[in-house]
């Protein structure tokens, strides 16, 4: 059976992260919290939790969280889980079974696939927007190109050579979905929306597609 290891990208999350850790189901290997340095209680709150906790001194965002989370993680499927509730821990093993079972190397929770009557215009606009961007530059056709709830075996993120620092991260892995030929599957899950600002907006295109443009033309010639 492929070990399942957890990384919890947190900043300044002391309020939900134990709950989080909580609700993760009982069979996975391992649970790694990368508190990215907060300046509240999360990281007293995340050595109390019984996990692997992996401190960074200052604030360098969720890029370079879970690029640490990835070196530390010794399962063979790694999950991707925010801290802050808004996505439900107990859809990890919707994550994982099409990996185990149907062969997939990467799985996304998609918000996309289920009831969206709570997502905000914005988030539905910059889903559609990013969505055929993505496809157009890397052949990746999903629905949700920003839900960070994922489920990639390790092997394929050890061939990427990932490099941003915060939420672009999760484009530059679709960009390697599409160069690796990752086998990519959705699968619907229930996402909270509260009072938090998503990190991806309307007024965030520009930039997303000069990122698209780096990833395709620039990045590609690195290597």
């Amino acid at each position: 059976m492929e070990r399942v290891s957890v990384v919890i990208p947190s900043f300044n999350v002391e309020k939900s992260l134990h709950e989080v850790v909580k609700r993760i189901p009982k069979n996975v290997f391992e649970i790694i919290i990368v508190d990215d340095g907060s300046t509240d209680n999360t990281g007293e709150v995340a050595k109390i939790t019984g996990t692997k906790v992996v401190t960074h001194e200052v604030n360098y965002g969720k890029g370079r969280a879970m690029r640490t989370g990835i070196k530390e993680a010794k399962g063979d499927i790694i999950i991707f889980l925010d801290a802050d509730l808004q996505h439900n821990p107990e859809d990890i093993d919707k994550l994982i079974g099409p990996i185990r079972n149907d062969g997939m190397d990467i799985t996304i929770g998609s918000r996309l696939l289920g009831n969206i009557s709570s997502m905000p215009v914005a988030r539905k606009f910059s889903n559609k927007a990013s969505s055929a961007l993505i496809r157009l530059f890397f052949g990746v056709n999903i629905k949700d190109t920003q839900s960070g709830y994922r489920a990639v075996r390790k092997e394929f993120l050890e061939k990427m050579h990932l490099e941003s620092e915060r939420y672009n991260i999760e484009t530059e892995i679709l960009y390697y979905v599409g160069k690796l030929h990752m086998k990519v599957k959705e699968v619907p899950i229930e996402t909270i929306y509260g009072d938090e600002k998503s990190h991806f907006t309307a007024i965030d295109v520009p930039k997303f597609i000069y990122l698209l443009f780096y990833l395709k033309f620039i990045k590609m010639r690195k290597k």
